[in-house]
């Protein structure tokens, strides 16, 4: 994991010195060309024939269609993934500078190159496990599409993304927030994800909570049986059925008990309502950087749902 700091999500040096001195210069430039070191600017357009130009303050910066993106010549990656980029960061290895006609300037540039080396460097050395930084990239009705490093995507689906179970990844995320995820297996070259093993066991939702206490909650669905209803992203409770109530409400819920045996948290609903807000900031319980194994159920319960992690490379 030596690398990792290298190959970080795009985005992650644009505002640093050195990237700054770097890209304001001619000189800075060039330096970059003799020592290969990753820069990143902000896409401005993506033009007709899908090259990207970027906004450089001392000239024009021009990423060629082909030098977009891993997988662009080979056509396993479709233009949507340059025009995507219009207005955000990327990275990028200077290849040259040429001059125009008139004499002007104009940095040639490779993101193609960073995400091939960070694949080579990085990603390549991953096992299933492991613990690595991300940033939201996009939002599907099917799951969560991140950065895992220099603009290389990854999908965690919607059932991994909590043990709660949520309708859209919108309900826990925003695109651009930076994220931890975990490498669950890999499939055909991709990075396979999950997100739910990092926020908790049963144990450790519920030991935040106290039978007696009123505390906040999220409808998340409403069966025949009852209301389920989200006290943390791995924690869920159920309610008796109530009138009214619907996917997506907020909640006052009395805690009526706690059952661990039965992994159970038994709820009185006390009012709900509607609300538009953003997801609560996420709090991840496990802080290292690789786990062979998450088991979710206590050690009182009969059953056992739990995650293996394959030691597996790409």
């Amino acid at each position: 994991m030596e690398q990792q700091s290298c190959f970080l999500p795009e985005g992650s040096f644009l505002e640093t010195p050195q990237n700054t001195a770097s890209i304001s210069s001619e000189a800075g430039l060039r330096e970059a060309i003799a020592t290969g070191r990753r820069l990143e600017a902000r896409v401005s357009v993506c033009d007709g024939a899908h090259n990207l130009h970027v906004a450089l303050p001392c000239m024009r910066g021009l990423i060629p269609r082909a030098e977009g993106a891993l997988g662009i010549s080979e056509g396993t990656t479709r233009d949507i993934a340059l025009i995507s980029r219009v207005n955000k960061p990327v990275c990028f290895s200077v290849l040259r500078i040429e001059h125009d006609d008139e004499g002007k300037p104009c940095a040639i540039l490779s993101r193609r190159i960073q995400q091939e080396q960070c694949r080579a460097a990085y990603i390549s050395r991953l096992r299933a496990g492991d613990v690595i930084p991300a940033r939201v990239t996009h939002l599907a009705p099917f799951g969560c599409f991140v950065d895992i490093g220099c603009g290389v995507p990854s999908l965690i689906p919607i059932d991994a993304i909590s043990v709660s179970r949520i309708s859209h990844p919108a309900d826990r995320f925003r695109v651009g927030d930076e994220i931890r995820v975990m490498v669950k297996g890999f499939e055909n070259g991709r990075v396979l994800l999950t997100h739910k093993e990092l926020l908790g066991t049963w144990a450790e939702n519920a030991a935040c909570f106290t039978a007696g206490e009123t505390v906040a909650g999220i409808v998340r669905s409403v069966e025949e049986y009852g209301i389920f209803i989200e006290l943390a992203p791995n924690l869920a409770g159920l309610a008796d059925l109530r009138p009214d109530v619907h996917a997506g409400q907020h909640a006052s819920v009395f805690i009526k008990s706690i059952v661990p045996e039965r992994m159970k948290v038994k709820l009185a609903i006390v009012d709900v309502f509607d609300e538009c807000c953003a997801p609560p900031p996420l709090h991840y319980f496990f802080t290292g950087d690789h786990m062979d194994e998450w088991v979710y159920t206590p050690p009182q319960s009969k059953k056992k749902i739990a995650t293996q992690f394959a030691v597996k490379t790409v």
